[in-house]
């Protein structure tokens, strides 16, 4: 009886060693596919920081001006051409 109980028991200390093991080797993996995705979240924050600063400078009111000048042929109306409409 002690022998049968005494190899359940390690049974169950090597099933739960194994246990452990595998609960590491995959927190380990996690933990560095996290870094990596870490890695990839910066390396997209950074594009979209180059990207908003090259939005505002396409976007700025003299390259837009001058762009309406030069392609579109637009100019600023005379004040004898703007009509204001009442309320």
């Amino acid at each position: 009886m002690k022998r049968l109980f005494f190899l359940v028991l390690l049974a169950a200390v090597l099933v739960s060693a194994i246990e452990v093991v595998v609960a590491r080797h995959q927190s380990r993996r996690l933990f560095v596919e996290l870094e990596d995705l870490k890695g990839v979240r910066d390396a997209l924050n950074e594009e979209w920081g180059r990207l908003q600063l090259e939005q505002s400078t396409w976007a700025t009111d003299a390259r837009v001006e001058s762009l309406a000048h030069t392609k579109l042929d637009m100019r600023v109306p005379s004040m004898n051409a703007v009509v204001l409409v009442p309320e």
